[in-house]
């Protein structure tokens, strides 16, 4: 029985020089771009493509009630596109920055009224709307230090939960809080962190339970009432959960330690009791290891190289492997996030996982007047492209949250001719859905006030008809200058509701 796929025969060297020829194509596509607007404009108006996707996959997604504690599952509910596509600014927040200085925003949040920020010590929640109100400050909490760990998850209730470093470097405090109203729900002690630090320390809810991991322990709360349900230390076991993806289930990543060398497993485990319902062992060499969904289970690992290699998609009930997707000509961006900080072992931004497919994203093409890139949607269970979506010249596409069994995905732009997009694709038909056009502010050298959509840098979320596009961290394009950059900007419809 296979426990894994074959170490891969990429380099770490190999990895710079392809994202260092991505770079520098977008960099030439965006003057080709400029050179050629006035040839896009004689095309007449924007062309809506439709992908020749061969996959039937499910047809029954339906809007489905979920418990106010489970974790919001966009795949259960399905949002329709807006009266009208035509984008218009519903929230902005620009933040002044001293010379020098770098702020760390790993979270972001958002309910149909507020956007939750956190920044350093503090979580603000701005109000969805009119962007002419001069303060659209809805609240702000203040922290007891900064935040080490979010959770990107967030109930349907709408709360969430984040690990505070208080003091001395030791994230050692978890709290949840609501994001419609900014109230801190409960916070606790998290016991045995002295070694719980910012490089290392996961966060993840399911329902009903909030789980901590920072490779030298774990811990688990009552969602409600902040009450410890269970906890490991190594002094239990050499082998420790490095980190959890939530969600409708509980995934844990376990590593042992045995001389120098590292070994993975991945294990489902009740919630509320911590006990493993079933584990798989991931095969020896692998460099790294993550959770991209916990139901169905799917794993990306790093086989010999520290770059994400292949996908692993298992049973949800026995954990047994199931298909493996190579991802050789993919860039599913599962790698930490700010320069190691704020990693997040369950989410890769290039990687969204429905009910019965996965989509990649692919990695950016070389050559000139060719699509940028592309979206595949491949079988779960046989792990075979089924569909797949292409980028335009000059836009790329980024895959961004299910929306019940279609891929709601943001296609950028590099000129002002061509708008960027959410665009709804349902893989089965290739049907492909305008939800929002709009410009992303450029900002200028002296200013600042570019808004970043590059996922690499930045994280892009949509809800309740809103686009919003979050840097992971604040800092000024000249470290010599201070300025303003934006901390949150969000779009939604122009369209009446009607």
């Amino acid at each position: 029985m296979s426990f894994g796929p074959p170490p891969s025969v990429y380099t770490q060297s190999a990895l710079a020089a392809d994202r260092s020829r991505g770079r520098r194509r977008r960099r030439l596509l965006g003057a080709i771009a400029a050179a050629v607007a006035i040839v896009l404009c004689v095309g007449g108006g924007l062309l809506w493509y439709h992908s020749a996707g061969d996959g039937k996959g499910r047809t029954d997604a339906k809007p489905a009630r979920q418990s106010p504690d489970e974790v919001r599952d966009n795949r259960l509910n399905m949002e329709r596109a807006p009266v009208s596509p035509e984008g218009q600014t519903v929230v902005r927040h620009d933040e002044d920055l001293a010379k020098g200085v770098t702020r760390h925003s790993p979270g972001v949040w958002a309910t149909d009224k507020i956007v939750a920020r956190a920044v350093a010590n503090r979580i603000t929640g701005y109000k969805i709307g009119n962007t002419l109100d001069p303060d659209n400050t809805a609240w702000t909490l203040r922290l007891d230090g900064s935040v080490c760990a979010v959770s990107r998850d967030i109930t349907v209730d709408g709360r969430t939960a984040v690990v505070v470093q208080p003091a001395h470097g030791i994230c050692g405090q978890v709290l949840m809080f609501d994001v419609g109203t900014g109230k801190q729900l409960w916070k606790q002690k998290i016991p045995a962190a002295d070694f719980a630090y910012v490089t290392d320390t996961n966060i993840a809810l399911t329902r009903g339970v909030v789980a901590i991991a920072w490779g030298e322990g774990s811990a688990a709360y009552d969602m409600d009432s902040g009450r410890r349900l269970w906890n490991t230390t190594l002094v239990t076991s050499q082998c420790h959960d490095m980190g959890y993806a939530g969600g409708p289930a509980l995934l844990a990543l376990v590593v042992c330690k045995q001389s120098d060398e590292r070994t993975y497993r991945v294990e489902k485990l009740a919630p509320r009791s911590g006990k493993v319902l079933w584990q798989y062992p991931v095969s020896k060499g692998i460099q790294a290891v993550y959770l991209p969904s916990s139901d169905p289970p799917v794993i990306a690992v790093a086989a010999g190289d520290l770059t994400v290699t292949d996908l692993i998609t298992l049973d949800p009930d026995k954990g047994e492997l199931r298909a493996t997707i190579s991802l050789k000509k993919y860039e599913p961006y599962c790698d930490p996030e700010i320069l190691g900080y704020f990693g997040v072992v369950d989410k890769c931004t290039g990687i969204v996982v429905g009910r019965d497919r996965v989509f990649v994203m692919s990695k950016d093409s070389t050559e000139l007047f060719k699509p940028a890139n592309h979206i595949t949607a491949f079988d779960i269970g046989k792990g075979k492209a089924v569909a797949t979506f292409q980028g335009r010249e000059f836009q790329s596409v980024l895959p961004v949250r299910m929306n019940g069994d279609d891929l709601i995905l943001y296609r950028a732009s590099l000129d002002d001719v061509q708008p960027a997009a959410l665009v709804d694709w349902n893989p089965r038909t290739g049907k492909e859905t305008p939800y929002l056009l709009f410009h992303l502010p450029q900002g200028t050298e002296k200013y600042g006030g570019k808004v970043q959509d590059n996922p690499e840098s930045s994280f892009i979320l949509y809800r309740d008809g809103h686009a919003f596009f979050v840097p992971y961290q604040l800092e000024f394009d000249d470290y010599r200058k201070g300025g303003s950059v934006v901390s949150v900007f969000g779009v939604g419809t122009a369209g009446l509701k009607h």
